[in-house]
């Protein structure tokens, strides 16, 4: 299958409460099946927000609940599930954690966000991933990517260099930098010629308001949809075979000198 339609589910997220937000989430999920996607992105850290002060309270044992709830939406509902990421309490520390389910509820990836952001005091309260975040999702190869990660070009390259043909970004992005975030998900669709899907949130917490512009970029730099600020479902269709005539036609991965770079 070539052609896909992928649905983000830009919200708002409730401060610090995990409650609210996968009751919220629950129903958000409802919502966007109406568009009958095969894929859906959910935001960063959706479960509790940037409560980063109190994650020894509430960040959850190996993400146990969050797995569990991924896991159902995306059986119940038969759809390929970027569920977004949550705090993962491990013996190590707490980790930002992308999860991915497919359509039977199985878990392909796992990723912990590589690149803490010090501006929101990220590495003062968590530990940095250091795995990448490849998978795949049918036929579609990925990787998934959590916010400040896409200030890093060499390390989106890296995944995109293993095979990868559509960069999934979920984040917590504010208003104030909303631009850098506009044109940096441009830039790394043109330089690596591949589709990115990414999904924001929208409104506020207690120290910073959201840039929501959730956006789907295709591999020749072309915006094919964005969100504006507030709450939204953001929903397009991609067709992979994009991928291969942009890569065909301007052969970046080919005339690469990796011995250069070093």
């Amino acid at each position: 299958m070539n052609k896909w339609k992928v649905t983000c589910i830009q919200h708002d997220v409730v401060f610090g409460n995990a409650e609210a937000n996968y009751a919220k989430m629950e129903k958000l999920l409802e919502r966007a099946m109406q568009s009958n996607p095969d894929v859906i992105v959910l935001p960063e850290l959706w479960t509790i927000g940037y409560d980063l002060t109190r994650l020894d309270e509430i960040a959850e044992e190996d993400a146990e609940r969050t797995r569990a709830f991924l896991s159902e939406a995306a059986r119940r509902h038969g759809v390929y599930l970027v569920g977004g990421s949550t705090a993962k309490r491990t013996k190590d520390g707490v980790y930002n954690t992308l999860l991915v389910y497919d359509r039977e509820g199985q878990q392909i990836s796992e990723y912990d966000k590589a690149h803490l952001f010090k501006l929101m005091d990220e590495h003062l309260f968590l530990q940095s991933g250091s795995e990448k975040g490849l998978f795949e999702l049918g036929s579609i190869r990925g990787a998934g990517m959590i916010c400040y990660d896409i200030r890093f070009p060499e390390w989106i390259r890296t995944h995109m260099s293993s095979g990868a043909e559509v960069l999934f970004v979920v984040a917590q992005w504010p208003l104030m930098r909303v631009e850098h975030w506009r044109s940096l998900l441009v830039a790394r669709a043109i330089e690596n010629q591949c589709w990115v899907i990414a999904c924001n949130r929208s409104g506020s917490d207690p120290a910073n308001i959201f840039a929501g512009h959730s956006m789907v970029i295709g591999p020749w730099g072309e915006v094919v949809a964005e969100a504006g600020e507030s709450d939204d479902f953001l929903t397009a269709d991609i067709d992979m075979a994009e991928v291969i005539q942009a890569r065909g036609r301007i052969p970046v991965f080919e005339d690469r000198r990796p011995e250069l770079y070093e």
